[in-house]
């Protein structure tokens, strides 16, 4: 499972559609900050307008995040990743990362959803979680086949997308890979047709435990929490 958490209905009000296109604009800023503003030499950022377009952000509103995470603007970013590691109820063992411009705000709110489970130290949950390089992409040949391109590519393995994120006559795949790998393994997909939908390092659960169906909505509570909050960029547990 290479996907992160994912709420279940996310963009079903005008609220979440709105917390939807902020943290999309937070990652293009970053992800232009960082590797700079073509996104045909910064695949994170090819990535995530992708991302944006289908969420129907505009293209000014994408423009204009770019060139402010480029630094090419009078506004300069000051986001920082922030991580938080911890316990959501019945020990799912869960990875928080923030995009904040001031941690001093950000650590108080975290620690107080937390409070339903229980946050540890820095490190103290990695082991539960592979950090990787994941890819996921898009093929218009719905009989392409992914495992011969991610061993061209160099990839580690590769899993099939949920069903619901590839169109109809379509082949969609995640491509696992080593961090240091990920950018050469996404443009050799790219160079292989594929659409990158996806090009990041996350966190990917070892093991998952077993939950009755009370404890999983529980659990889901908990992470949907987590994930409503203005900072919080990516979750990830282990919750299938």
């Amino acid at each position: 499972m290479g996907a992160q958490w994912k709420q279940a209905g996310r963009e079903a009000n005008a609220q979440k559609r709105g917390q939807v296109v902020v943290k999309l604009v937070r990652e293009i800023m970053v992800a232009a900050k960082l590797g700079g503003a073509d996104p045909d030499l910064n695949a994170r950022l090819a990535a995530a307008v992708e991302k944006a377009r289908k969420a129907s952000v505009t293209r000014d509103t994408i423009e204009r995040a770019i060139k402010k995470g480029a630094g090419l603007t009078d506004d300069k970013v000051t986001y920082e990743l922030v991580t938080y590691e911890g316990f959501a109820p019945h020990k799912v063992p869960v990875i928080v990362e923030c995009l904040t411009d001031n941690r001093n705000r950000t650590a108080p709110d975290i620690r107080n959803i937390f409070k339903a489970g229980s946050l540890g130290q820095p490190g103290s949950i990695g082991f539960f979680f592979n950090h990787m390089g994941v890819v996921e992409a898009i093929h218009d040949d719905s009989a392409r086949d992914p495992e011969s391109d991610a061993i061209e590519a160099g990839a580690q393995e590769v899993e099939a997308l949920e069903a619901d994120e590839v169109p109809e006559g379509k082949k969609g795949a995640r491509f696992i890979t080593e961090i240091k790998d990920l950018d050469a393994v996404t443009k050799a997909l790219k160079a292989a047709a594929w659409k990158v939908t996806a090009s990041e390092i996350r966190y990917l659960a070892k093991n998952f435990p077993e939950l009755d169906e009370k404890s999983r909505k529980q659990v889901a509570d908990f992470l949907n929490t987590l994930d409503d909050h203005e900072d919080v960029h990516r979750v990830y547990a282990a919750l299938k």
